[in-house]
């Protein structure tokens, strides 16, 4: 296991250098960010080449990213265009993200996990065909129409909630921006698991579990859903990164200044040192993630062995 762990953590250098390498050149070629500095009107040549000099813009392309780099080993994303630390805006956009995705997380777990057991055991039934439509329904509506939606009957119509989130960002108030987060996985993960559970039901270890008498909650917690949660977990486990970074448009609707709020904003004003650090942590994060998740296969299935 030391081994393997030691192996991959050696494959995720090439793969985070070719990552920032990549977003790095993208977010250069946006625009200039110095006429996004300057706004509406147009810096003077002086200014401008002031500007350029003083963030290291005057540098050749390649320079700039082995600079930045060299940064980010010791700790230093750079200064946003406003003259504050990326590291300072990565504190209090990050915590409020981890919470929005950890209330996500949760509720793909619990309700599409259990979803998709019940769905896989009843498959072919009335329970089953619903289900199934209500999550072809939820995939097919795009995520800001849900929010939205639920914005307006929950927070305006009926006052269940606040419209917007507060700065704090509590638990409580990121249950329903959780819910509009998760929406598409949470489908997604529901329709993994019933398709899981469908097939591995019919296997051999399971009707020899059955035939042995075990109880009926024993086979199926012990036996058939370890085994079926493989795929369901290689999802969660991608997403995680994937929910984080593609929180913009939830952050948006209810106001959450989070990593999505400060991509947007970066993205607006062509912030670049503020977007490639934001991306370079969630690089960061899928990397890990998917590292945990391959470990987490020989827990669910013992056949797996890493050497």
């Amino acid at each position: 296991m030391g081994r393997y762990v030691l192996r991959r953590l050696l494959q995720m250098i090439p793969v985070f250098i070719g990552s920032t390498l990549l977003i790095f050149l993208m977010v250069n070629v946006m625009g200039d960010p110095i006429a996004g500095l300057c706004g509406d009107k147009q810096c003077d040549a002086a200014t401008a080449a002031q500007l350029k000099k003083e963030f290291g813009l005057d540098k050749p392309l390649w320079q700039q990213y082995l600079t930045y780099m060299g940064n980010v080993f010791t700790g230093d994303f750079g200064t946003a265009f406003n003259g504050q630390k990326v590291t300072e805006l990565m504190a209090t956009a990050f915590p409020v993200t981890i919470r929005l995705t950890i209330v996500a997380i949760l509720i793909e777990i619990v309700v599409g996990i259990t979803l998709g057991v019940i769905t896989g055991l009843k498959r072919g039934r009335p329970v089953d065909t619903s289900v199934l439509l209500l999550t072809l329904v939820v995939i097919s509506i795009p995520t800001f129409v849900t929010g939205l939606l639920l914005q307006l009957l929950l927070g305006v119509e009926w006052g269940w909630i606040k419209p917007s989130v507060s700065t704090d960002a509590t638990f409580g108030e990121l249950i329903v921006p959780g819910l509009v987060l998760a929406s598409v996985s949470l489908a997604y993960v529901t329709r993994l698991t019933r398709t899981s559970i469908a097939e591995n039901r019919r296997s051999d270890y399971v009707r020899t579990a059955v035939a042995k008498g075990l109880p009926r909650g024993r086979v199926i917690t012990r036996h058939l859903l370890r085994n079926s949660l493989i795929p369901v977990v290689t999802f969660i486990g991608t997403d995680i990164g994937a929910l984080m970074g593609g929180a913009i448009v939830t952050e948006r609707i209810f106001n959450i200044h989070g990593v999505g709020y400060q991509l947007y904003q970066g993205i607006l004003r062509q912030n670049t040192q503020t977007v490639v650090g934001f991306v370079t942590v969630l690089v960061l994060v899928f990397l890990v993630a998917n590292l945990l998740v391959d470990l987490l296969y020989a827990v669910l299935d013992p056949r797996i062995r890493y050497a």
